[in-house]
This record gives C-alpha cells, structure tokens and sequence, in this order.
C-alpha cells in the first residue's frame, strides 16, 4: 500500500490518495477540492480509482467531489448520520465561504462495516462528536487509521459547529480509537501523522 498526502483547500485539508500498489486500484479520502494535479497524477500513474470516502460532511473535506466524478464516476461513502450534513450548506459550513455545496448521492455506510475496496479491506468507525455523522476509516491489514478530524497528533477536533459534541468527541475517541493496536498509525484531515501509542501517551485531551 502506498498513501499519499495532498494539502488542497482553504483550510489546508490533507487530501488522501490510498494506492494498492499491486493491483494499481485506489481510493480518495475528504476531496476538498478538485486540483486538476491529483487527477492528472492518477492518470499518469496509471490508477484506477474505485471510491471516494468521505470522514465527514464539512465544506473543507467535500467541496472537490464533483470534480474528481466527471474525471471518475465511482461511489462515494459517508457515514449515515452525516446525511443531514452534506444536504445542507448551512450545517456543513460551505455557504459562510460561498454560495454553498451540497452532496446528495452519496452511498451510506454503518458502524462496523467493511468495505472491500482496492483490494484493501477498510473498517468504517464510527466517532461522532466533532459532527453528528463523523466516522473513521481504518484499514487493520495495513495498521492505518485515516481519523478525518476526530483525531490530531496531541489533539482532537473542535465541537463547536453544527451538530457537534465535546463529551461525544472523547468519548469516541477513547472507546472506539485508543482500543487499535498501538503501533497504528493514524492519518488526520489535518496537520501530520501520528499514532495511537503516541496519542495515549501525549494527548492532553485524552
């Protein structure tokens, strides 16, 4: 497996292109916008890409959906509960930068379910609290975590937006995350990587 990291939107979001280096298959993690780059590179590397996964709804990891589809028309995976979140501009924030995105043909996915995609099998974890729909995805062949923003490097999302939740938020993170193998290594929606031996050590949240 091979990931790399593209730092695009106004936020600086960390964009995720996950490659099964054997089959050449990929998948995209929180497109916050479509940089002509990422699809070019996919083509030039020859890649195939199956999927797009969202961790959450908000505009900064979601606004470069349709882009990447007129180049790929492959799913696009969220978590239920963030149904409400990508169907609306106002709770997914994209209206206060704009004139305001909205999805509505994303394929819903549960807690604990399994996606088999690129050849990879991938855990959807489902973390509430910095939104209502958040999830993480976690690949336990590979010993990945992909956190969205439940989960920084010695600290945690904020929960202070639309259907947000403090209490929720840590007490995703310390049921369903802190519980992975220590070695995990966790990919956040923002700033480096980290991983949970770290996080138990140093999160001062935690």
């Amino acid at each position: 497996m091979k990931i790399e990291k593209f730092v695009i939107g106004i936020i600086g979001t960390n964009c995720y292109l996950v490659q099964n280096e054997e089959t050449k298959e990929c998948i995209l993690i929180d497109p916050a916008t479509c940089k002509q780059k990422i699809v070019d590179h996919i083509r030039e590397q020859g890649l195939n890409l199956k999927a797009i996964l969202l961790t959450h709804g908000h505009f900064d990891h979601i606004m470069g959906i349709d882009g990447f589809l007129d180049a790929f028309p492959v799913p696009v995976y969220a978590h239920e509960e963030e149904k409400a979140l990508l169907n609306d501009a106002s709770l997914n924030s994209s209206s206060t930068y704009g004139p305001g995105y909205t999805f509505s043909r994303a394929e819903y996915v549960k807690d604990g379910e399994r996606l088999h995609l690129a050849g990879m099998e991938i855990e959807v974890i489902y973390t509430p609290g910095h939104t209502i729909g958040g999830c993480c995805y976690y690949l336990p062949a590979e010993g990945v975590l992909f956190s969205g923003d439940t989960l920084f490097c010695a600290s945690v999302g904020r929960s202070d937006f639309p259907t947000g939740s403090s209490s929720q938020l840590i007490r995703s993170i310390r049921e369903k995350l802190m519980c992975l193998p220590e070695e995990t290594v966790v990919y956040p929606g923002h700033m480096g990587e980290t991983t949970i031996a770290y996080e138990k050590e140093n999160n001062p949240f935690l």
